[in-house]
């Protein structure tokens, strides 16, 4: 927590807001550059408990029919079977089963990460960024972190061999974290 921030203030819960918030990806392709993409539709809580950040919780749920990567082929592509399999697997679900103070700002959150209906535990380092009172009287607050996770492990198996050597597509994904969440009163 800044020095500024008023723990009393920062405790509370809070909901994600979909629209300054970015919950994404990264991928490398072909084995010479990176993709990014995201989730558009994502709704979250989390629970903030500045005093004793072991009670702080959250949960995050992204629809996979939303993953946006700048190119619709590859999004079509990747709402198949091959990937998140959005008919039978619609959402893709975090949720945090403790929280850990790293330093003044950083927390170590572990939680069960559900995709295409395989649940697996993760740990990352989320920093807390700031709060802010909007400009519609809203309390803010931000958290930032990265994760890196092989695909595989939740059933995201499909690829296809380069003539050069390699792959298509890496399995190891890193997952990019940037949330604002409105307190709610």
């Amino acid at each position: 927590m800044t020095e500024a921030t008023d723990p009393g203030q920062l405790t509370g819960d809070y909901t994600i807001d979909p629209a300054h918030s970015r919950l994404g990806f990264v991928a490398r392709h072909a084995m010479v550059t990176k993709v990014r993409g995201q989730f558009l539709d994502v709704e979250g809580q989390i629970h903030v408990d500045a005093e004793n950040p072991a009670n702080s919780s959250g949960t995050a749920r992204m629809k996979t029919s939303s993953i946006d990567t700048g190119q619709q082929q590859r999004d079509e592509h990747l709402r198949t079977a091959d990937f998140f399999d959005i008919d039978n697997h619609p959402e893709i679900v975090f949720t945090s089963t403790s929280v850990r103070p790293k330093d003044e700002s950083t927390f170590t959150v572990t939680g069960d990460l559900d995709i295409k209906g395989n649940s697996k535990p993760v740990e990352f380092d989320l920093e807390y960024t700031g709060q802010a009172k909007d400009p519609f009287g809203d309390v803010r607050v931000g958290f930032e972190g990265s994760l890196q996770v092989n695909r595989k492990d939740w059933g995201l198996t499909w690829n296809a061999a380069l003539e050069t050597g390699g792959w298509l597509v890496s399995e190891k994904i890193t997952i990019e974290l940037d949330i604002s969440a409105v307190k709610k009163s």
